[in-house]
């Protein structure tokens, strides 16, 4: 229970600087808000009593604290440029970049684990060598560009789903999933590769240990002592390096909704950006942040329940 809240404890404190640091950033940052809500040639004593109604000629630590005051009640501001709750605006987003996000995941756990465990299985046999060659490929190949790739090869030609197509989850679960399958597919193939290596090489070295031999010297299968005693002890640095891969997944999702339409956060982020959206950007980094600082807590916590012989400082 201790090392449950030292957790939760350090997740609140994180947050909490990232939040700062975001905020510190885009309060230095050169552009006027109210100048842009205004316009450029609004008179000057117009654009200054928007700038004391917003509060903006506040303190930036005065702008800062009434800013998370409001943001831990839900309030997350109002949309320069849309003029709207940035909560209503993100509703239908977060849904969206979760899903596509755990829909990599996902599948980096399916197809990695299996790959992982026949390459060890086989060493040195064709199948092996094959998969080793590819996952130096792969891992070269970063998610926009696997994108690019899918999109060509299983949406222009072999037209098994339809390139900018997306379908709302409001209006079709179903279809909703389809469609982001293959954007998840190439947010996920890196990882996929790295975790196939790292498997391959965890089961290895654990085969290698006197309690595998000791276990052989009884008479246990091969398949008995793989899944029975090194397959428990292999896994254990693959679920912190699928924790560690949680971050990834969500940076993906961000650059993968370019190349597909999907209208995620990571859309509405580059969009924001380029309008000097603050409140905004600043929501969905902070998210964002929750998102993947609680992904890792968690992995934390399972890690120690998986072994609790292993301390994680």
């Amino acid at each position: 229970m201790r090392f449950v809240l030292k957790k939760i404890l350090t997740l609140a404190v994180t947050v909490l600087a990232i939040s700062f640091i975001v905020f510190l950033a885009f309060s230095v940052i050169p552009g006027d808000p109210a100048l842009m809500l205004l316009g450029g040639e609004s008179d000057p004593a117009k654009v200054e009593a928007l700038r004391q109604k917003m509060g903006l000629n506040d303190p930036v630590i005065v702008q800062y604290e009434r800013w998370l005051a409001a943001f831990l009640r839900g309030d997350m501001g109002t949309s320069y440029k849309y003029s709207m709750p940035v909560t209503r605006l993100l509703a239908d987003k977060v849904p969206i970049t979760l899903a596509l996000s755990a829909e990599a995941f996902l599948l980096m756990v399916v197809l990695s684990i299996p790959l992982g465990i026949y390459s060890a299985k086989h060493e040195g046999s064709a199948a092996d060598r094959f998969l080793v060659v590819c996952n130096q490929v792969v891992m070269a190949i970063p998610p926009f560009f696997s994108g690019i790739l899918i999109t060509y090869l299983f949406g222009m030609l072999l037209h098994l789903f339809t390139p900018g197509g997306y379908v709302s989850f409001r209006e079709d679960l179903g279809a909703f999933f389809a469609y982001l399958f293959f954007p998840a597919l190439a947010i996920a193939i890196p990882k996929i590769a790295m975790a196939v290596k790292l498997l391959r090489s965890s089961v290895l070295t654990e085969s290698k240990k006197d309690y595998v031999r000791t276990a052989y010297s009884r008479g246990n299968s091969t398949n008995s002592v793989l899944y029975g005693h090194v397959l428990k002890n292999a896994l254990l640095p693959a679920v912190t390096f699928f924790g560690m891969a949680i971050a990834d997944m969500i940076a993906g999702s961000i650059i993968i909704e370019q190349v597909f339409g999907i209208p995620g956060l990571g859309k509405t982020l580059l969009t924001s950006i380029g309008n000097r959206d603050y409140p905004v950007i600043e929501a969905i980094i902070v998210l964002i942040a929750v998102i993947v600082v609680a992904s890792n807590v968690l992995v934390d916590i399972l890690y120690q329940v998986l072994d609790p012989r292993i301390e994680i400082d």
